[in-house]
């Protein structure tokens, strides 16, 4: 609950620095306009993101015969949260990562990449399933789409103003008005990054309630991170959905440890090593970790 709060006011955040840059710029018809576009543009992504994302991904439907694990994995936690069962995917990347999307439960897919597939147990791939599934059950694609149509607004009518001379209200000062219309998608940017953020750990904590066992996804987690550090995994590439920094957010670790990325506060999930010591005092918390006690020993 207190995750989903801090989503509403990043969101509230954004929309208000939207009013705000708007009111400077004084042209209430640009913003509708702008925002208009930004419906459009997003509006697009929202309900053909799935189809993007496994294009891009260069994924292909993930035969159960081959994977009959997965499929009993997700049957099962599908069936534990009462919603269907979301379209499996297998990419052929060998970095260990998988990603969710769809508009809703309806029409989700949830694709694993073949990498993170061998590498982890059955208790890690459960914990790093049943964060996706969440995803797609947190509405995540919503909240992110919502967020992106607003900060790509913002960005449309900054860009708009000082095409056009900077703010244009009579009492503005020209030189605050022109630093905010400069520094406004910057923080647009940084905004939605943390409400990405905010998701990703949602998921987790979610994720780890649907399965009840928070130590996998943390055991998970803790494979990411050393593959995302590991020379020889790095040097094998990726998919272009992997090299794309737009589709960063949809991973459950951002790709490539992040080096694609602009720095912590443009970062669209939280560190590992701090989704690790949530979900380990989870686990205390449900007395599967004893006082004191790591996954690490």
């Amino acid at each position: 609950m207190l995750k989903s709060g801090k989503t509403i006011l990043l969101l509230g955040g954004l929309t208000g620095l939207l009013l705000f840059i708007g009111e400077l710029v004084g042209g209430s018809n640009g913003v509708v306009v702008a925002f208009g576009f930004a419906i459009a543009m997003n509006g697009i992504s929202y309900f053909f993101s799935h189809k993007i994302a496994v294009k891009m991904a260069r994924a292909v439907p993930m035969d159960e015969a081959e994977y009959p694990g997965v499929y009993a994995i997700v049957r099962s936690l599908s069936q534990r949260a009462g919603e269907p069962m979301p379209a499996l995917y297998i990419s052929p990347s060998p970095q260990l990562n998988a990603f969710a999307t769809g508009r809703n439960p309806q029409h989700a897919v949830v694709c694993v990449n073949h990498g993170l597939y061998e590498a982890l147990t059955d208790e890690e791939l459960e914990g790093v399933l049943g964060h996706e599934l969440q995803h797609v059950y947190n509405r995540d694609i919503l909240v992110g789409s919502v967020a992106a149509t607003i900060a790509g607004a913002i960005m449309m009518v900054s860009r708009m103003a000082l095409w056009f001379g900077g703010g244009r209200r009579r009492d503005s000062n020209p030189v605050i008005a022109i630093a905010m219309l400069i520094l406004g998608p910057i923080a647009a940017i940084m905004v939605q990054a943390a409400i990405t953020r905010s998701r990703e750990s949602l998921a987790d904590h979610t994720g780890a309630e649907l399965t009840g066992n928070p130590l996998g996804l943390a055991r998970a987690l803790a494979k990411l991170e050393a593959g995302a550090n590991d020379p020889r995994r790095l040097k094998a590439g990726g998919v272009p959905a992997e090299m794309n920094q737009a589709y960063a957010h949809l991973y459950i670790a951002a790709p490539f440890g992040g080096r694609l990325g602009l720095g912590r506060l443009f970062s669209t999930h939280p560190p590992i090593p701090d989704r690790i010591a949530a979900l380990e005092e989870m686990a205390r918390e449900k007395g599967q970790l004893g006082p004191g006690q790591t996954i690490y020993g």
